[in-house]
This record gives C-alpha cells, structure tokens and sequence, in this order.
C-alpha cells in the first residue's frame, strides 16, 4: 500500500505562482499530477517516470513543471503564470504496473 499527501495548494492571483509537493511512500513508482474542475473530468496534468522522463499536458507546457527527489519521496508540480482555468483540485498518483494509488488531492485557486 503507498500513501501520497499533497501539500502547497492555495488561493493565489492569476500570473502568480504555487508549488505542489507530494510525499509519498515509496519512490519505485512512476509519479503523476492531475487535476478536476468543478463538473469536468479529472485530467492528467503531469507525469515523471521513475527514470526522470516528464510529459506534460498541453494547456500547461511552458509553464509547470514536476520533479521528483528521490531521497525525500517527494514529487513536486512548480507551477507558474497561473490562468484562472488552472482551478481545480489537484491530486498525486502513484503508478506501477496495474497498481495505482491517489492522494486526498489540495485545492488550488486562481483568481482573475
């Protein structure tokens, strides 16, 4: 079983900037953001495999980034020049393999 805490989620202006932190119990697993919008599906936001790879999704290209220190099992989601779109509750995921494991996700607000 891993367990995943988010943190660092808050209300912040539109141009600003929030970082993420999830700390997990484990650093073997490929490691994802997503996040969910009042009446939309969750969507992925991030992902860093357990080698380093990243992908991102398109709306946040240029202006998020995830990084993962091993040592601390920690993944983090820097995010910059915050939309009002980017509101959502973002969670942590744990995969590997047809294991997955979710955090209890943080809120992050963006006001215009």
């Amino acid at each position: 079983q891993v367990q995943l805490m988010e943190s660092g989620g808050g209300l912040v202006q539109a141009g600003g900037s929030l970082r993420l932190s999830c700390a997990a119990t484990t650093s073997t697993f490929d490691m994802a953001w997503y996040r969910q919008a009042p009446g939309k599906p969750r969507e992925l936001v991030a992902v860093i495999r357990r080698g380093g790879a990243t992908n991102y999704a398109d709306s946040v290209k240029g202006r998020f980034t995830i990084s993962r220190e091993n040592a601390k099992r920690t993944v983090y989601l820097e995010m910059n020049s915050l939309k009002p779109e980017d509101t959502a509750v973002y969670y942590c995921k744990a995969e590997r393999g047809t294991e997955a494991y979710w955090g209890q996700g943080t809120q992050v607000t963006v006001s215009s």
